[in-house]
C-alpha cells in the first residue's frame, strides 16, 4: 500500500506546520508528496519522494492528474488541502478538512473580489466532489464537526494533533512585548478591531505593546492601516512580518501573553503553541477556543471595547466598573452644561 499525501495548495501558516509534520512522520519508503512549488524544498524530509506543482490552475490540473494516474487498489490518498480529488481514482479517499469557508454561511464581503470568486469556486468543488459514504472526512475540533453535520451532513472522524512539543527555552525576566498575535491578515483574524481597542486603550491612558506577524506585500492595506493607526495615535504595535516556524518559540517568549481575536479557525494551532509555553491566553469567546485551550480572558471579538476591556482585566489584574450616578448628580450635570452654553454664547455676543 502506498500513502499519496496530496497538498498542492498548502505552502504557509497553521496548514504548512501541519504539514510538515506529516510528512516527517509518515512511513518514508512507501510514501510520496505531491506538494506546492510554494513550499520551499529544503524544509521536506530528504527521504521523501515528492513531485511539487505550480499555484496555478493549469498545475493544479496537473495534480489532479497525478493523484489519478499514481493511484493503485489498495493505496490511500490524504487529501491534506481540503478539498477532495478532482478526478476519480482507484483508491481510499481521506480528506483532511481546515477551511471552515468551504462550508455553511459565510460572509465574503470583507474579500477581495479575487479572493470571493476563489472561494466560491473552492466550495462548489468541495460540495460536488465530497462523497461521506466512500470517503473519510477528518477535522479538528468536536465544534467543526458539529457544524460541518449540521450544515452539509458529513459526519467527519475528530482527529486533533499537532507538531511535537519542543523544549521550552529559558524565559526572559523582561519580555519585548506585552502580547503577541501570531495571525495572517484575513478578515476573520480581526486585525482592524484589535488596532481599535488599542486606540481605546490609548484615550484610557494605557499604552502595551502589542506584536503582530503580518506580510506586508500580502496584506499591503492592513499594515498601511496599523501604520496610519501607530502614527496617529501613538500605539505601540510592531509588526515582525511573516515570522519562520522554527523562530516562533522565540517569539512566544519575547511576549507576556497570546492575544487571539481570531472569529474563525479550524484549529487554532498557536493557541496550542501558547498553551504548551504557558503563556496566557486572551482569546475570543467561542467554541473553537475552548476545543484546544482553556483560556485566562475571553472577549467579544466583534466588540473592540470588549477586546480592551480584556487587556486591562489582565494587566490590572481586575476591570473597575463605571461608576453609577445619582438623579441628582445627572440633573446638576444638566444644569452645568447649560450654564456653561450661555457663558459661551455671552462672550461670543
Amino acid at each position: 500500500m502506498t500513502l499519496i499525501v496530496h497538498a498542492p495548495n498548502i505552502h504557509q501558516g497553521g496548514g504548512r506546520t501541519l504539514l510538515l509534520s506529516l510528512l516527517n512522520a509518515i512511513a518514508l519508503d512507501d510514501s510520496l508528496a505531491l506538494l506546492d512549488s510554494r513550499l520551499d524544498k529544503s524544509s521536506v524530509p530528504s527521504s521523501l519522494a515528492f513531485e511539487r506543482f505550480s499555484p496555478t490552475l493549469l498545475g493544479r490540473w496537473y495534480a489532479e492528474r497525478r493523484v489519478q494516474q499514481l493511484t493503485r487498489p489498495g493505496d490511500t490518498v490524504l487529501c491534506f488541502g481540503n478539498l477532495p480529488p478532482l478526478l476519480r481514482n482507484q483508491g481510499k479517499v481521506v480528506v483532511f478538512l481546515q477551511n471552515r469557508y468551504l462550508f455553511g454561511q459565510r460572509d465574503l464581503s470583507a474579500f477581495s473580489l479575487r479572493e470571493r470568486l476563489r472561494i466560491r469556486l473552492e466550495r462548489l468543488w468541495f460540495a460536488r466532489r465530497v462523497d461521506a459514504s466512500a470517503m473519510a472526512v477528518y477535522v479538528q475540533t468536536a465544534s467543526m464537526a458539529e457544524e460541518l453535520h449540521r450544515a452539509a451532513g458529513i459526519e467527519p472522524k475528530v482527529f486533533p494533533f499537532a507538531p511535537a512539543e519542543t523544549e521550552p527555552q529559558a524565559t526572559r525576566d523582561d519580555p519585548s512585548f506585552d502580547f503577541i498575535y501570531v495571525a495572517s491578515g484575513e478578515p476573520h483574524k480581526h486585525h482592524r478591531e484589535l488596532i481599535e481597542a488599542w486606540r481605546i486603550l490609548g484615550q484610557q491612558g494605557l499604552l502595551p505593546s502589542l506584536c503582530l506577524t503580518l506580510d506586508p506585500e500580502r496584506h499591503a492595506p492592513l499594515v498601511q492601516h496599523l501604520r496610519r493607526a501607530v502614527q496617529d495615535h501613538g500605539l505601540r504595535i510592531t509588526n515582525l512580518g511573516t515570522v519562520a516556524a522554527q523562530e516562533m518559540t522565540q517569539r512566544y517568549q519575547q511576549a507576556r501573553a497570546l492575544i487571539y481575536p481570531s472569529t474563525l479557525e479550524s484549529f487554532g494551532l498557536p493557541l496550542i503553541e501558547a498553551s504548551r509555553l504557558g503563556l496566557p491566553i486572551l482569546a475570543s469567546e467561542l467554541d473553537y477556543v475552548r476545543d484546544v485551550v482553556c483560556p485566562n480572558v475571553t472577549f467579544d471579538p466583534h466588540s473592540p471595547l470588549s477586546i480592551a476591556r480584556a487587556v486591562g482585566r489582565f494587566l490590572n489584574g481586575v476591570e473597575v466598573p463605571p461608576r453609577v450616578l445619582s438623579s441628582v448628580e445627572f440633573v446638576q450635570e444638566v444644569l452645568r452644561d447649560c450654564n456653561r452654553d450661555r457663558g459661551v454664547r455671552s462672550n461670543a455676543a
